[in-house]
């Protein structure tokens, strides 16, 4: 599938890397919402995250295993797997109705798949400023084309 093809509004299915839990999305804007975020925790996480609202995540399979990280502010829910700890989606703080998917956990699809991403600034955080989201700068992924 082409990542036009991701830019529908239909149900597509994601899992975590070992395939204890598994959910079915719908996306809000199709891919046109990918991002990265700069504040501590996603740096360390490094997860492009697509937009879904919270009636449109349906989880199949696993919700006895996903665990749950908060930090800060408490307000962001960060949803892991307790199997292999992959990150699979969290609550938005900047948008609490919708949560913020990891690319990666959705079926056909990768973080590898986007020549430039946006990266929101999350270290000084919108709801701590005045301002909508501020782009902190840019992720680029060229694939090696050579031999």
């Amino acid at each position: 599938m082409t990542l036009s093809g991701f830019d529908g509004r239909r149900e597509l299915e994601a899992a975590c890397h070992c395939g204890t839990v598994r959910f079915r999305l719908v996306l809000t804007d199709g891919l046109r919402s990918a991002r990265r975020c700069n504040c501590s925790y996603c740096s360390m996480r490094g997860a492009v995250a697509v937009s879904a609202n919270l009636d449109d995540i349906h989880i199949v399979q696993g919700a006895d295993k996903l665990t749950l990280y908060q930090f800060n502010t408490g307000q962001a829910k960060h949803y892991f797997c307790s199997v292999c700890g992959i990150y699979t989606f969290h609550s938005r703080r900047s948008v609490p109705s919708q949560y913020g998917v990891n690319v990666a956990c959705i079926a056909g699809l990768s973080p590898f798949d986007f020549d430039e991403v946006p990266v929101l600034e999350g270290r000084h955080h919108p709801k701590d400023r005045d301002g909508g989201a501020l782009i902190a700068g840019w992720l680029n992924y060229r694939s090696d084309t050579g031999g």
